[in-house]
């Protein structure tokens, strides 16, 4: 009875290093954003292609227009102002040959029509984005986690369990509202192929530019809400993705260590944050894949008055409409590839610093 109420107190314990300040925790937390944005890169370029195309967004090089079908205005738009953008030339079986057909055909076409190096195409938003997201979301979700877990446990033991996902929706919205002009000039940036190799592709700012000022002059304080187009998808997304990735990650990287029954040290801490968070994470991306397509679709949408217009309940069945399930899942290996890993060195490199830190502090 003694053993089995020690197991449930452990596992209901946050985890060590709880007193190390906030800036500790923000910088654990950039220094593990950086290297997970820098090596899983490549997959979002590849997962945000695979969705973009689904859209109907068009290929620069030989292709046909007629070849997608798609009620967005992203093709629209881009067939009135940018005409020289896409040759309306080619057969369909040409058209076939220049579109992507799975997670590696795009890795193939990539370093193929436009070098290695385009798959980390973003990272410079990726890192901008990452690095201030990951330092609000980790520290916050430390801190609102363990306030609840001491109210809870004192006052409804019951609640505890779910502790977790509301530390993580309260957290990740924070996080993404702070950040979101960054990640929709970072979607951007990674849907749209160019593939002229020496040519410089539109950076962050440049990218921000043109989503507030599409036309020249045309700019005025109503473009400025364009900077938060599908914010609400992307919170559709995202809340719901830290919701079931926190309830799954949190209870299994506990149990890991219980059942490994020895005192946390950096390895067993970075064995166990790793494996629940590389199933955490996978399971969360493709329980989600469907509001992912969603965002990607609303922050490519280059039609102002559409875009602003636009809800995610509408774009959720328009992607049903033109593609079905099949829609829905546009990219979903890619997704569930990039975010298992993401996640997985995301929550150890965080864990394993603070642990090095605490130590550190009681020399």
């Amino acid at each position: 009875m003694v053993e089995e109420e020690a197991k449930l107190d452990s596992k209901s314990k946050p985890m060590p290093n709880e007193n190390l300040r906030f800036g500790e925790r923000v910088l654990s937390a950039g220094g593990a954003a950086f290297i997970s944005a820098v090596v899983v890169n490549p997959l979002d370029v590849v997962k945000t292609r695979l969705q973009a195309q689904a859209a109907g967004v068009p290929y620069q090089g030989s292709c046909r227009l007629g070849c997608f079908e798609s009620n967005s205005t992203v093709v629209q738009d881009l067939r009135s102002k940018s005409p020289g953008m896409c040759r309306i030339t080619g057969s369909a079986s040409v058209c076939s040959d220049n579109q992507y057909k799975g997670t590696l055909d795009v890795f193939y076409k990539i370093i193929r029509q436009e070098g290695f190096s385009r798959l980390w195409r973003g990272t410079n938003a990726s890192l901008a984005l990452a690095i201030p997201t990951v330092g609000i979301y980790m520290p916050c979700y430390d801190y609102f986690r363990n306030s609840m877990e001491v109210f809870t446990v004192e006052k409804s033991p019951a609640l505890t369990p779910y502790v977790p996902l509301v530390a993580g929706t309260i957290a990740r919205s924070l996080a993404v509202i702070s950040c979101y002009p960054v990640e929709l000039a970072r979607t951007r940036m990674q849907a749209f192929k160019g593939t002229q190799r020496d040519v410089k592709l539109p950076g962050v700012w440049k990218t921000l530019v043109d989503v507030i000022n599409p036309i020249k002059g045309s700019t005025n304080g109503q473009n400025y809400r364009m900077l938060w187009t599908g914010l609400g998808a992307q919170l559709a997304r995202d809340v719901p993705f830290s919701a079931i990735c926190w309830s799954i990650l949190e209870p299994t990287r506990r149990s890991i260590l219980s059942f490994m029954g020895e005192k946390p040290r950096a390895g067993s801490i970075i064995a166990a944050n790793f494996t629940a968070g590389f199933v955490a994470g996978a399971v969360a991306a493709a329980a989600t894949c469907p509001l992912d397509v969603a965002k990607t679709r609303r922050q490519i949408e280059k039609n102002a008055d559409r875009a602003m217009n636009m809800t995610t309940r509408q774009t959720l069945a328009e992607i049903w409409r033109d593609g079905g399930m099949r829609g829905m899942f546009s990219g979903a290996g890619a997704r569930v590839g990039r975010a298992g890993p993401s996640v997985a060195i995301v929550v150890s490199f965080y864990e394993v610093v603070k642990y090095g830190l605490h130590h550190f502090h009681q020399q």
